[in-house]
């Protein structure tokens, strides 16, 4: 008698079985708007601060470290930390530029 009236019971309620996809739905939306798309336009102003370093801007890397870039390379850069001395970077090093 049981098994009769559980799956009549299941076949009648509102909304069926997605019901639970509205709520996830507003979820995804939530961290979408509010942490996933800042990220990726903060990463992407940085990636152009990175592009746009040359050589004679003041930069800070990501370890603190402050000094004039001297040279400029595909994937590296050159910066003047103190005179005659010289540090190789990356360029994803970089934390601040202040031309």
């Amino acid at each position: 008698m049981i098994a009769l009236i559980l799956p009549i019971a299941q076949a009648q309620s509102p909304g069926g079985g997605l019901s639970f996809l509205f709520p996830l739905l507003a979820i995804f939306i939530v961290f979408y708007f509010f942490m996933i798309r800042p990220q990726a336009r903060r990463e992407k102003e940085r990636q152009a601060m990175i592009e746009a370093v040359k050589k004679g801007d003041r930069v800070v890397t990501a370890g603190g470290i402050h000094g004039t870039v001297v040279q400029v390379d595909e994937g590296s850069m050159l910066i003047q930390v103190d005179q005659n001395v010289k540090l190789r970077f990356d360029k994803s090093a970089v934390a601040s530029v202040a031309s």
